[in-house]
């Protein structure tokens, strides 16, 4: 492969690639074991951890993941080594998983439109905000209900003082709504408070939305099953976690949330939204609906700055839900509130005090300090964690684990209580509103209750997709990379997944010292002095390190430095990231190379050196060149006062080649489910670590639950996503300073593929002596202008080779960039690019003429098998071509499920949920 691009070595590959005044290797104190070796090291860690029965509620809560979707989902490559599926055609099976889980959020919420996850329920809370402010332009008050989980009023506080928004913290029923008709952005609600009592807030949603504001409630799933549905009541939008339908608590994550909203807001509703459409042959077929909404397309003008969800954990809430059906839910949900009732009624008899006379699976039990000790002692003997953050107060949360394996019955023993054995109530009175009537009745969630049917079932939607396990995924600027399989190891073990994020941290040891060791490699790694692993997505490490950004600069007396200089060339979700943490966006020209142009950067600053804030870039740049003068712009933006962000998306190129902090960066985000294997699940999850300069450490995120929290929070949990953390642990234990070698690999196999299809398809932009970074993009603009043919055309024909198409026309309109990462053999690339010469073939024959330019093999692919089979074949080319382009496709061929989906017809006639029983009869 050296030979093919004129290189002697990696090391004079890396030479020519990488500028020689940014160079260095980063790699002390990293180190190199097997895979049995950093098992048993994590294990020995992990085994620090001490898993009690936790009985601490605050959102999160232990639960039952049922074996057949642990090993049929969260254990297999199929679907956790998917990408986000923009790709509609071959994405056809987690599509269909996301419709459901839509569908199941909208059953229970009582609202007709729900996205296909967010991040966690604190985020969730802050995207309905957003959503509420972008259609009321005067909104400034935001009214929070203090009976909301703390780390969510953490974040509603972290998300509103950039942009602007009074928060307004306290009892719904003292707060005067009409007194603030002119400037109210909307209330946010806890539909169960924190402390557990229940709300009837009817008349309060009218007064709020009487005074011109948007209702936002709170909810939780499972009481949502037994509950009236908010959107029953009045609700605007309705946000929550999932994470209690077979999700493990991770000490924090990942979890899915969701976002439900009335049919009005649609067009506004932040994420991802299912929809469903038809294919070229009028088939049903789903795909993303109204993808225009997404960060890294509309930038700076995005109403959200989620382009991550949580879809992997999304589909197992779902597949929970589907498991058990509505009958099985309803009967979990009331052996929970049983048990509960069962344990008040004892805390009454015995003459404590409660807050609430209401309640569904949470209690708070006023103590006497005495009281209190002799109760906590006996918890501490008997292995249970009560919520011990209230004032004179203790705190009970029971769940589906608590009381499967009757462990619940120890809370009689920790207060010294009468036992009393739960009864099943369904009109009991401490629930409050009830719903009623049926619910969930959709055939998905009624006819796979057995797992012979759920297995068969996933593998039915698998089967529709294409992911890592079947073929190169070759993405520009996404980094698919192998996710080896003992790096996914420690997920399935208890001292991983069945820890509380808010137990007392002495219960949580080996997961601190492991965070401990992933922040100090990742600080070597990057060249900088301190890492947070809070943020949750890409999305969110962005927005967190420009808020520290922002918190320094206020700090040094400099508010008003509030211009952020953004190259073309970056990254394209940092404009909304900017727009979110309070800058301007000033955009930045590049030269005919794709660099930076300095001569414009330069007028740029001079433009107001005194408000320039930040500039944010992306290294390699998103051109995929290692830019020449990188170095010299971040010290051209230090010189005149500002900070720099330097985006990790393309990291996968640096590590051990170079780092930001050599750059000159002063903060750096890295997605871990880019370079540091975290695998993409299909759209998520992901982590987005952030890594600072010694100047920036003190404005790390903090969280509620930490005595020094003057940052604020960025994720519901201390550590956001914990419990994959482990993966990106062994990745970089495996490696250790192989890492280096992977990063060179990852240059050498970018150019290989550019070698190859250079004579083929014109590369965008080179560096020195025509190479490349660890990505290249082809220019299929002339191939249009002379053909008709665009980048969608070739994107889907390499479905009938058995391939992901590259990214289509970004960072540049009508090219497609190229990203096959350091995992892929040289086999497999060999494969794609003889694909890619073979599609070149088909391109020249419609340029000559001899095939049809309206009715050829690109125009009308992908080939359905059902298409292939129809009596009717009216094209000008054979079913063969159509279906085998190439021999060795014969032997493992991939068949996408639908022909070419209609993305107009989709957004035109937007249905984002699935069909009921009538559909089946």
């Amino acid at each position: 492969m050296l030979e093919a691009i004129g290189q002697p070595s990696l090391d004079a590959l890396t030479d020519r690639v990488v500028p020689d005044d940014i160079q260095s290797t980063t790699l002390d104190g990293i180190p190199e074991l097997s895979e049995v070796d950093a098992l048993a090291r994590l294990r020995g860690i992990f085994g620090k951890n001490e898993v009690r029965r936790s009985f601490i509620g605050r959102g999160y809560h232990d639960t039952i993941v049922p074996p057949v979707i642990q090993r049929n989902v969260l254990e297999n490559p199929g679907w956790y080594t998917a990408y986000t599926p923009y790709q509609a055609e071959i994405s056809q099976g987690r599509l269909e998983a996301l419709l459901n889980f839509q569908t199941l959020i909208t059953e229970l919420t009582g609202l007709p439109v729900a996205n296909a996850s967010l991040l966690d329920e604190g985020t969730a809370a802050a995207e309905a905000v957003a959503m509420a402010a972008a259609g009321k332009p005067k909104g400034r008050i935001l009214f929070v209900d203090a009976g909301l989980h703390a780390q969510t009023i953490d974040l509603l506080a972290t998300r509103a003082e950039p942009i602007g928004i009074d928060l307004k913290i306290g009892d719904p029923d003292e707060f005067d709504f009409a007194a603030v008709s002119g400037e109210l952005i909307g209330s946010v609600l806890a539909h169960i408070s924190s402390t557990g009592g229940i709300r009837d807030y009817r008349e309060l949603a009218e007064k709020c939305q009487s005074a011109g504001g948007s209702v936002i409630v709170v909810a939780d799933p499972m009481a949502l099953v037994l509950l009236q549905p908010p959107g029953e009541w009045g609700a605007d939008i309705v946000v929550g976690s999932a994470q209690r339908f077979g999700v493990p608590m991770g000490f924090g994550g990942p979890h899915a949330a969701f976002l439900a909203c009335t049919d009005k807001l649609k067009r506004k509703l932040p994420g991802r939204l299912i929809g469903v459409s038809v294919d070229a042959a009028g088939r049903k077929a789903l795909r993303l609906s109204l993808q225009t909404r997404e960060q890294h397309i509309r930038r700076e003008k995005a109403t959200s700055n989620i382009c991550t969800a949580q879809v992997l954990l999304a589909v197992m809430a779902w597949l929970y839900a589907a498991y058990h059906g509505p009958k099985r839910l309803r009967r979990i949900a009331l052996s929970i509130h049983a048990a509960t009732a069962a344990v008040r009624a004892a805390l009454q008899n015995k003459g404590f005090q409660l807050f609430h006379d209401t309640c569904f699976d949470t209690l708070t039990v006023e103590v006497e300090p005495a009281q209190r000790q002799q109760i906590l002692e006996r918890c501490d003997r008997l292995g249970i964690n009560l919520r011990t953050d209230i004032p004179a107060a203790l705190g009970i949360t029971l769940d589906e684990a608590a009381i499967a394996t009757g462990q619940w019955k120890l809370l009689f023993e920790a207060f010294d209580l009468d036992l009393i054995d739960p009864t099943v109530d369904e009109a009991s009175p401490s629930l409050g509103l009830r719903r009623e009537g049926d619910f969930l009745n959709q055939s998905v969630f009624n006819r796979f209750h057995t797992e012979t049917e759920m297995m068969r079932y996933l593998r039915h939607l698998e089967g529709k997709d294409i992911a890592l396990n079947w073929s190169m995924i070759p993405l520009g600027s996404c980094t698919m990379k192998l996710n080896a399989a003992a790096e996914m190891m420690p997920l399935g073990w208890a001292e991983t997944n069945a820890l509380h994020p808010l137990c007392p941290p002495q219960q949580a040891t080996g997961y601190l010292e492991m965070i401990d060791q992933l922040e100090t490699w990742l600080a070597t790694l990057t060249g900088l002095e301190a890492v947070s692993l809070q943020p949750n997505a890409g999305s969110q490490g962005e927005y967190a390190g420009l808020l520290a950004i922002r918190r320094f600069l206020k700090e040094q007396g400099a508010p008003d430095r509030v211009r952020c200089l953004i190259p073309m060339s970056a990254h394209g979700t940092n404009p909304a990231s900017a727009v979110m943490a309070g800058f301007e966006v000033v955009p930045v020209r590049c030269d005919d190379q794709g660099n930076i142009d300095l001569t414009d950067l330069k007028a740029r600053i001079d433009d107001d050196p005194e408000r320039l804030g930040a500039m944010m870039i992306t290294y390699p740049s998103t051109h995929g060149v290692f830019e020449e003068q990188a170095a010299e712009a971040c010290r051209l933006v230090h010189a005149a006062g500002g900070q720099v962000y330097l985006d990790g998306a393309n990291l996968n190129a640096q590590v051990g080649l170079c780092s930001p902090g050599s750059i000159g960066a002063d903060v750096c985000h890295l997605n871990l489910h880019k370079t540091f294997c975290i695998p993409h699940g299909g759209g998520g999850p992901g982590v987005g670590p952030i890594a600072v300069a010694t100047h920036l450490a003190p404005y790390l995120p903090g969280h509620c639950s930490w005595e020094d929290n003057s940052a604020g929070a960025v994720s519901a949990a201390p550590y956001g996503s914990a419990s994959i953390l482990t993966i990106s642990w062994m990745y970089i234990a495996m490696m250790g300073p192989s890492l280096r070698t992977a990063s060179q690999v990852s240059i050498l196999n970018a150019n290989y593929i550019a070698s190859r299809l250079a004579p083929h398809y014109p590369i965008l932009y080179t560096g020195r002596d025509g190479l490349v970074a660890h990505e290249c993009i082809l220019d299929l603009r002339p191939i249009k202008d002379q053909t008709g043919l665009d980048v969608e055309d070739v994107a889907k024909r390499l479905i009938d080779y058995g391939f992901h198409a590259p990214t289509m026309s970004w960072p540049v309109p009508g090219t497609l960039m190229i990203e096959p990462t350091e995992s892929e053999s040289r086999a497999e690339i060999d494969r794609f690019c003889e694909a890619m010469i073979d599609i070149r073939k088909t391109i020249d024959a419609i340029t000559s003429g001899d095939l049809d330019p309206e009715s050829n093999p690109l125009k009308h692919s992908p080939h359905s098998a059902e298409t292939l089979l129809s009596e009717a074949w009216d094209r000008p080319y054979s079913r063969e071509q159509a279906a085998y382009p190439l021999a060795w496709v014969r032997s493992r061929k991939y068949w996408p499920p639908v022909d070419r989906v209609d993305n107009v017809h989709g957004d035109r006639n937007l249905v984002c949920t699935c069909e009921g029983m009538e559909a089946f009869e």
